[in-house]
């Protein structure tokens, strides 16, 4: 009985939402206000029932951490086809990309002098390791190049920890993560430059409950290859401590960690097929590779939900949008982007007709709204003043904006063809509390929060690939394959 008045009410409630298309509906102007009553809708359903959290409950639990190259993440991109062909999704497919396999090993750190004092860490990824009986050197504290330019010979045969501080979350700046990164990022290319021979990096976050914090590093044109990790705040601010009062302080790293080569792996791709125009595309998705401590809740399981139930939740309402929205889980973002040049380079014959492409890859926060970017100035104006029409629709979630910036890593490399990319934008003052650390976890997500993401994103895709005219396209502008 239930069952049978639910099915009642659904179509009733969506009665009448997809409509025949015509050239001339084509060609019309767009209105936002057309969409309001779908958009409601959709936002209705969403937050009535929808299966990301138990999506992302199964990534996390049954399979965990994912980094590339390892069997995990291997078996999260099956898993994800299987939950996409279940939804009865089409063209669900893995198209192959080659990864690196970084591996971890054993890793330990411990202050020798002045006292005995074992320190967590992670190794960046991406480094060398260290000699079986690890590196034992005295460690010199600087808070940036310039320090470490003033030390000069000092630095020589030293550990060199960066200690530059994260800034607290600010509600109007961000949370400084742009800044402070690049010591972990390029940390150990400065430092073997000037003679060390190990690199330590304050991890990179606010709040720490001595939780190191880790992620990739490069070493660039580095005449040598040095052994990097992160060590926790706390520990990062005492080692400062002892230095500035003038103590010797002795440390022993030891890292078994190894590249081993290249290693198969896959994106995930899967469809709302288009009523009318298949083959013009809205891209969303989320990278389905994790760091390999955590597991990868926020980063970013949580954007592959958000991608794959925003289709699903389209499709049970049978919402079929004029054009193809389709989803991809990209691979291998955290320590290489292969798959997002993979993606922009299979499907470089199709990039002129993709519509949009939007990318969730901060966490399953509160919703905000989208950032976005384009290639040309002029149309990035287009596009910034048609979706801040559109957030509009987003207002029963709750305040929603729309703002020139940054998109998505594994989007990025469609810019070149002129795709309109966009970021899905969340509340972020808790994001880099457990950013690429053990803590990333899914007692950390609010499914609340992830449950207005999926509406956020499933009404901005369905209109995307529903509005007459192209996003960032006038009714006058010529539209690319048309009618």
């Amino acid at each position: 009985m239930m069952r049978a008045l639910f099915g009642l009410l659904r179509a009733c409630l969506f009665a009448g939402t997809a409509v025949a298309d015509t050239p001339a509906d084509r060609r019309a102007d767009v209105s936002f206000a057309d969409y309001r009553a779908t958009a409601e809708r959709i936002i209705v359903a969403t937050r009535a029932g929808n299966r990301a959290y138990a999506k992302l409950e199964e990534l996390c639990d049954d399979i965990g951490h994912r980094l590339s190259g390892s069997d995990e993440l291997e078996r999260a991109i099956d898993w994800a086809v299987q939950k996409l062909k279940e939804d009865g999704h089409e063209n669900v497919r893995k198209e192959p990309v080659m990864v690196p396999r970084w591996v971890r090993g054993r890793e330990s750190l411990d202050m020798i002098e002045p006292r005995a004092h074992p320190m967590p860490l992670l190794g960046l990824g991406g480094s060398v390791g260290t000699p079986p009986d690890g590196i034992t050197a005295e460690v010199i504290v600087v808070a940036d190049e310039n320090e470490l330019d003033a030390a000069g010979d000092a630095v020589q045969g030293k550990i060199v920890l960066f200690n530059n501080p994260m800034p607290e979350y600010d509600p109007e700046k961000g949370s400084g993560y742009g800044t402070t990164v690049r010591f972990r990022g390029r940390g150990a290319h400065l430092a073997a430059n000037k003679g060390a021979v190990a690199c330590l990096v304050r991890s990179v976050t606010a709040r720490s409950l001595q939780s190191p914090h880790t992620g990739a590093m490069r070493y660039g044109d580095a005449h040598k290859k040095i052994p990097a990790a992160a060590i926790t705040t706390e520990d990062a601010s005492m080692l400062a401590r002892l230095t500035a009062r003038g103590k010797r302080v002795v440390v022993r790293l030891k890292m078994e960690a190894r590249d081993e080569g290249q290693a198969p792996s896959a994106n995930v791709i899967g469809e709302l097929r288009g009523r009318t125009h298949p083959d013009e595309i809205v891209v969303i998705g989320g990278h389905s590779d994790a760091w390999d401590v955590g597991q990868g809740a926020h980063d970013d399981g949580a954007g592959c939900v958000i991608a794959m139930e925003a289709i699903s939740v389209l499709r049970r309402m049978g919402l079929i949008p004029r054009r193809t929205i389709r989803v991809v889980l990209w691979t291998n973002e955290e320590n290489g982007l292969a798959g997002g040049r993979q993606y922009a380079n299979d499907h470089a014959s199709e990039l002129p007709n993709h519509v949009a492409a939007i990318e969730s890859d901060s966490g399953a926060f509160r919703p905000e709204g989208f950032t976005l970017e384009h290639k040309d100035p002029q149309r990035q104006q287009v596009v910034l003043a048609q979706m801040r029409e559109l957030v509009h629709l987003l207002e029963p979630i709750g305040p929603m904006k729309a703002s020139a910036g940054g998109s998505g890593a594994d989007i990025g490399p469609m810019k070149s063809a002129g795709v309109p990319l966009m970021g899905l934008e969340v509340e972020g003052s808790t994001y880099f509390d457990y950013h690429h650390s053990p803590a990333d976890t899914l007692d950390k997500v609010d499914p609340q929060h992830l449950t207005d993401c999926v509406a956020t994103m499933a009404v901005t895709a369905y209109i995307l690939a529903d509005m007459p005219a192209r996003l960032g396209e006038s009714a006058e502008a010529p539209t690319r394959g048309s009618d």
